[in-house]
């Protein structure tokens, strides 16, 4: 494979590592370490599509009530579903042979497949997030979403998802196979070698990777914190709302839960990512590059877990606080229990 020819004004003389001399689909890890991370991505693959696979089942048996912010959830299994069954399998029998069995097409499809539904469910991920820092803290514009208006949203994230993923297979960037032979990825080492391949990379890092993060890094802590005052408010309107407090407390590390698995899975994988475009050619050593990928990987196991396993609901519901707001009705009348009862619903 050479480099592609769009607009290449040479940077340097840098070869990225999948034109050097040698296969660039053997493995670079020992086979321990090959056999290591296919069991933990077998066990993050069957995880993740069982979770999201049973998320898309309860949906279907009562498409008919999904309502808008629903059909955003739905919509976020549905790629982490699509990531799992497409590719962690491939990821698993390479490693296991210690070496990529599909060839450049194979490595193409992975890699296209991979970013796909990947930035998809980041896209979605971003607009969830949205949505309820919109419900929470701007409760009279928390209403506006629709289910047509929901719709739109999920053709754009479909169609913004479609068009970073192919701009690769139309010349403008490549996928390449990782430094640790066994896996596909985007080409991060084309910003070292011309301009085009800079810009290319630079655009990715910014719609598909630094601004969601902005995004949901924002609205989570703007959640956070509008809980947090408006427990303060209930807790001061009346003293003896002592479960306020729980509630409060689960409420924010329900939303501290959803920022720090994107966190987690993503930042690792967007810093390498960086550092192999544009830090020292080749400083990243190859045992250090596999973590951050494997911790990618395993995003798509957390979401079902955060958004469905975690049923708030019910210890919402039983919570004193509200025990004692039924019985008191001129509580509910209240604008601050009514505002409380809305960061519950929506967050729960």
């Amino acid at each position: 494979m050479a480099l592609p020819e769009n607009g290449t004004a040479s940077l340097s003389s840098y070869v990225p590592h999948y034109l050097l001399s040698g296969d660039p689909f053997a493995s670079k890890l020992s086979k321990e370490a090959d056999i290591v991370a296919a069991f933990y991505i077998c066990i993050v693959g069957v995880m993740s599509a069982t979770g999201n696979g049973y998320v898309l089942y309860m949906t279907f048996k009562r498409k008919t009530k999904l309502k808008p912010p629903e059909l955003m959830t739905v919509n976020l299994a549905l790629f982490d579903f699509g990531i799992s069954v497409t590719g962690k399998p491939f990821f698993v029998v390479s490693s296991f042979s210690h070496r990529w069995l599909f060839g450049w097409e194979g490595c193409r499809f992975y890699g296209w497949a991979g970013f796909f539904f990947g930035c998809g469910s980041l896209i979605t991920m971003t607009l969830v997030s949205l949505d309820r820092y919109l419900k929470i803290c701007y409760l009279r514009y928390g209403t506006w979403l629709k289910r047509q208006h929901a719709f739109l949203a999920l053709v754009f994230i479909w169609l913004y998802a479609a068009f970073w993923a192919s701009m690769p297979l139309v010349g403008w960037g490549s996928y390449a196979p990782e430094p640790f032979g066994t896996s596909c990825t985007l080409d991060w080492w084309l910003a070292q070698a011309s301009i085009s391949g800079q810009s290319f990379v630079m655009s990715i890092l910014f719609f598909c990777l630094v601004f969601p993060t902005i995004i949901i890094v924002f609205s989570y802590v703007k959640i956070i914190f509008k809980v947090k005052s408006s427990a303060k408010e209930v807790s001061h309107f009346d003293a003896r709302n002592k479960g306020s407090h729980n509630l409060e407390m689960k409420l924010t590390k329900v939303a501290m839960l959803i920022c720090a698995g994107f966190l987690i899975a993503w930042i690792p994988y967007a810093v390498v990512s960086v550092w192999s475009a544009f830090g020292e050619h080749d400083s990243v050593p190859i045992p250090i590059s596999v973590i951050p990928t494997l911790l990618a990987k395993s995003a798509a196991m957390y979401n079902p877990i955060i958004y469905q396993v975690i049923d708030c609901k019910n210890s919402c519901a039983k919570s004193s606080c509200f025990k004692a707001l039924k019985k008191r009705k001129h509580y509910n009348s209240s604008r601050y229990c009514i505002h409380f009862q809305a960061v519950r619903k929506i967050l729960c």
